[in-house]
């Protein structure tokens, strides 16, 4: 899920998403001040009529689902080897492989304009929303509104900037669905999602659809929800903008020397040379053949401790979704589905 997700926005959160809960009676209210500011900032900020925007607020719903799985996302509770299986499984494997070979083509013009390969362009869509099959049943709008003036609060102090960030963030979210609606001629009361208001096939953010979305069938739209041109076009389009580099690997499996410290990098930027991390007791296990920028990932997987180095291309993939984990399913994924002739028949 792209745009600022840090690690709450992970797939998982659509197995959470299959029944929409009607509006109880005793939802609370939004603060009727914080609500005049959201109004005034997004009128200002977009153009927007207020009375449009506060007609959508009254036809917004909370939802305490979304508060309760927003409290608890599910990364930040698995380790690699718990979180691997969830992806990397024989039907999501052999369902990609058909993907890849029923959109062979249009997937093929992609990676040449792009230089970002098919496999994992039908990864992202397959860890994301298995292939559009399970794009989400929230309505966005209520996903949004609920996170943006309800953000669930721990009560930790060492939390209060970081909710009151998320808060933020799903106000922004919140305008900028208002306007995807009306830049793309959308049926705003329709959409549906993830509980945190990501939508269509590669579960774009609103500020990601709006900043990112191509039309790759040159129809005119950017439709990410029906048009799978412009869904292959607007997730390549995104890695691009993050920095994915043609032909360059996304990670290599590490060696530890004997006695080396642990290593944990402060970033998941790939700024280390291969010769700064081989200082630190970490290598290739593989020639590279080049000296290449990269950090250390370290997963508990089932073998025990896993060292894997960091490419630019992964660090591009944690631009879609913070979490190592999740780029690093996205990428075991996309070689089981290449792996294979995607020549393979579809069903």
């Amino acid at each position: 899920m792209p745009r600022i997700a840090l690690r709450l926005f992970a797939p998982l959160l659509l197995l959470a998403s299959a029944a929409a809960i009607a509006q109880p009676a005793d939802a609370p209210q939004v603060d009727p001040a914080q609500r005049a500011a959201f109004v005034a900032q997004t009128a200002e900020q977009y153009g927007l009529d207020p009375t449009e925007i506060n007609a959508w607020l009254d036809r917004s719903n909370y939802r305490q689902s979304i508060v309760n799985a927003m409290s608890r996302p599910a990364e930040s509770v698995k380790t690699w080897k718990q979180y691997r299986p969830i992806f990397i499984v024989d039907q999501r494997i052999t369902q990609g492989r058909a993907f890849l070979a029923r959109h062979r083509d249009q997937l093929a013009k992609v990676e040449a304009d792009t230089g970002v390969p098919a496999e994992i362009i039908v990864a992202i869509i397959g860890v994301e929303t298995s292939y559009g099959g399970n794009t989400g049943s929230y309505p966005v709008l209520d996903a949004l509104y609920t996170l943006a003036f309800f953000y669930p609060i721990s009560g930790k102090p060492d939390q209060v900037e970081r909710e009151a960030m998320r808060t933020k963030f799903f106000q922004g979210e919140l305008a900028q669905v208002m306007v995807l609606a009306k830049e793309e001629n959308l049926d705003l009361a329709a959409l549906k999602g993830s509980y945190a208001g990501a939508m269509g096939y590669g579960q774009f953010m609103p500020s990601s659809y709006r900043a990112y979305a191509r039309d790759g069938d040159g129809n005119g739209r950017r439709d990410l929800f029906g048009s799978l041109p412009d869904v292959f076009a607007s997730v390549a389009n995104y890695f691009v903008a993050h920095g994915w580099q043609k032909g360059e690997p996304v990670v290599a499996l590490a060696t530890q020397a004997p006695g080396a410290a642990p290593f944990k990098p402060d970033t998941l930027e790939a700024k280390y040379s291969l010769a700064e991390l081989g200082e630190k007791g970490y290598r290739p296990a593989a020639a590279q053949g080049h000296d290449l920028k990269a950090t250390l990932v370290t997963f508990e997987g089932n073998e025990g401790i896993e060292h894997w180095l960091g490419f630019r291309n992964f660090y591009a993939i944690t631009r879609y979704n913070r979490s190592p984990m999740y780029a690093m399913a996205v990428y075991q994924l996309s070689r089981e589905i290449a792996a294979a002739p995607a020549a393979a028949s579809a069903p």
